[in-house]
């Protein structure tokens, strides 16, 4: 399954501690390693602000969530997404199906 998770920098503390847990998750970002079973196709960072979006694929979303768990100063948000050939194709299904139902 395809999904698109964003995330952002929580922001909370002193100007000082914000900054710390920015080099901190630096420190963590060059250690990361993809997770075994993820598929990444996008791991893009948004310009000026701290945060960013990662279009992946996995079958085990447990294996994401351990992941997003390291990062515990930063929000996150995933949706499941498909493909818009395949929603092309599963709406003209829907619709089908819909207008044959008197």
């Amino acid at each position: 399954m395809k999904y698109v998770l964003t995330w952002s920098k929580k922001r909370h503390g002193t100007t000082a501690e914000y900054e710390e847990g920015r080099r901190r998750v630096l420190d963590l970002m060059r250690s990361w390693r993809r997770p075994e079973g993820v598929r990444i196709h996008e791991f893009l960072v948004r310009v000026a602000e701290p945060g960013g979006i990662i279009v992946f694929e996995a079958d085990d979303l447990a294996a994401v969530h351990r992941e997003t768990e390291a990062f515990s100063s930063m929000n996150f948000h995933i949706d499941a997404v498909v493909d818009v050939d395949e929603a092309l194709t599963g709406h003209g299904i829907a619709i089908e199906w819909r207008d044959s139902v008197v």
